[in-house]
């Protein structure tokens, strides 16, 4: 799945895009008005990005993750698949009937996660969206008249009333706010 991010300078979008694209706009940003404060949210997330822009342009695309995210350790398992160890702590009668299962644990674990992860991916990923929504929301527009409100009219899925409540934001904030939130909003 592709990951864009969006940059904002206050309530001005400077731009969408891949994360390589916005950063080095932001540079070009910074470069030509030192007193600018960009900052770049992951739309997937609505989390901002801690960018690093000392030194050149260069530089700064250098810092960089290279990818969505850091690679997890290798370490014991079957690191050719991708498989991570890490530490799970359950109950004892939990251990005992994942001991019973064909396969054992792990075999078992990965089964149960990977049924729960299909059956709840809807839900999972309207949860996520919602979370971003409200992530981006807070920052760009908690201070902006009918901030609470729209808050209330999306968690209610009231679109029309958050399509009202919305209207008198600053254009690129809104429509923003508007994209992230089609989604969640949509029928």
């Amino acid at each position: 799945m592709h990951t864009n991010y969006t940059a904002f300078d206050g309530a001005t979008r400077v731009a969408t895009g891949a994360l390589a694209v916005v950063a080095e706009r932001c540079k070009a940003l910074l470069d030509g008005e030192p007193n600018a404060s960009p900052i770049i949210y992951d739309d997937s997330t609505g989390r901002p990005l801690d960018i690093d822009y000392r030194g050149t342009t260069h530089d700064v695309l250098a810092r960089l993750p290279a990818g969505e995210g850091a690679p997890a350790r290798r370490g014991p398992g079957r690191p050719k698949l991708g498989v991570v160890a890490r530490e799970v702590t359950l109950l004892p009668r939990h251990w005992e009937w994942l001991a019973t299962q064909p396969g054992g644990a792990s075999v078992a674990l990965r089964r149960l996660v990977e049924n729960a992860s299909r059956e709840n991916a809807d839900a999972d990923r309207a949860r996520v969206a919602s979370e971003a929504v409200d992530r981006v929301m807070l920052a760009l527009a908690g201070n902006l008249a009918g901030y609470e409100e729209a808050s209330r009219a999306f968690h209610r899925r009231d679109a029309e009333r958050f399509t009202a409540l919305t209207e008198g934001w600053p254009t690129d904030v809104r429509d923003y706010v508007r994209r992230l939130a089609a989604f969640v909003l949509s029928p």
